[in-house]
């Protein structure tokens, strides 16, 4: 076991050696350090599985709640101006409200804001998956001119100029110099945490309530499912005991396309392959209802839209997927749908909103 007296011994010196490596070898990174505070149990909503966490990043109350004020914190922004929550607003489904992302200076990006919630279950992150791991999502946004246009070493001065964070940052990982190597695992730790599930849908399809849904609901599912019909769950995945409404797969469905190709190169970007063309990762529909507008170019601003382009088989060109194509939904089915992607909402954990939100529930 260990001896606290020793610990406490320790640290300090151990902060002096990491600050002498950091003055006599500027470029080199601060070895990882783990969380050492109170574990975090993640409860496992109705309909999902457990929550994946990495082993060098284990969920602890200190690192959720250090998450949470850095995710809301606009001075991750090079002119303190723009947070992560300002393109995933949690009043509005943690996705962004306009078609593309506004960052520093009202400078405009490319791509829609998708969501957070669940997000701890993909297996990429971005639309275009060109990060593998959870921990590395909010270090483009920091560093891109167009987002925070911060850097890792400006983010981390400023952090260490608030003794707030200081201490904050040593209850979750110890004595020892701010790294962003810490940043980035206490926004991963805190993002896990937003994790939705128990929607009436899975009180019904998972939990045999068959009062948790209507009927227009239960048909809309069918329609959902079916082959012949919306085929939608060969991308949007239902399994046995759990539904993720992912394939963890990229697909062009045909948005942004013009003249034949994509405007928008997507997966191709990172794998150089030419199937890729125009491939974007399939979102999660949990709590869809909340997160307009639609794609990765926001170019759908409503369900109904949504259904639409799908029936009409998307905008045709090269690499469009197969299993993209014409069918005919009745009005009645259409809306049988929407119903049935309405039923997958659920609640957001309380602990994971900011107090705005949760002094009007």
């Amino acid at each position: 076991m260990f001896n606290p007296k020793i610990i406490s011994v320790l640290a300090p010196l151990s902060t002096i050696v990491a600050v002498v490596v950091l003055v006599h070898h500027p470029g080199e990174p601060v070895r990882p350090v783990r969380p050492i505070g109170k574990p975090q149990i993640i409860a496992t909503p109705l309909g999902l599985p457990p929550v994946p966490v990495p082993a060098d990043n284990p969920v602890t109350v200190e690192t959720i709640t250090l998450g949470k004020r850095l995710f809301f914190d606009t001075s991750l922004s090079i002119d303190k101006s723009v947070s992560c929550a300002t393109c995933h607003d949690p009043a509005h489904g943690f996705a962004y409200a306009g078609n593309v992302s506004t960052g520093v200076g009202g400078k405009k990006g490319t791509r829609n804001s998708p969501t957070i919630i669940n997000v701890a279950y993909y297996t990429t992150q971005f639309w275009d998956g060109r990060e593998n791991i959870l921990e590395k999502q909010a270090e483009g946004p920091m560093q891109n001119p167009v987002e925070m246009a911060h850097s890792r070493a400006g983010v981390v001065a400023r952090l260490t100029s608030d003794p707030s964070y200081v201490t904050a940052f040593e209850r979750a990982y110890g004595a020892g110099p701010v790294t962003y190597d810490q940043v980035e695992k206490s926004i991963a730790a805190y993002e896990r945490r937003v994790v939705v599930g128990d929607s009436p849908f899975d009180r019904w399809y998972f939990g045999g309530d068959q009062h948790a849904v209507d009927n227009s609901v239960k048909r809309g599912y069918e329609v959902f499912r079916r082959i012949d019909k919306g085929n939608c769950a060969s991308c949007h995945a239902i399994a046995e005991h759990t539904a993720l409404f992912t394939d963890n797969e990229f697909h062009n469905i045909g948005v942004g396309v013009r003249n034949g190709a994509p405007t928008d190169l997507g997966r191709y970007e990172v794998t150089h392959t030419d199937r890729d063309r125009g491939a974007f990762k399939t979102p999660s529909l949990r709590n869809i209802a909340e997160t307009a507008p639609y794609m990765h170019d926001g170019s759908l601003d409503t369900l109904v839209q949504v259904i639409d382009f799908y029936a009409a088989g998307g905008n045709a060109n090269p690499w469009l997927d197969s299993k993209i194509r014409m069918v005919h939904l009745t009005t009645r089915e259409k809306a049988d749908l929407v119903a049935f992607l309405k039923s997958l909402s659920g609640e957001v954990p309380s602990e994971a909103l900011p107090d705005k939100i949760l002094s009007k529930r």
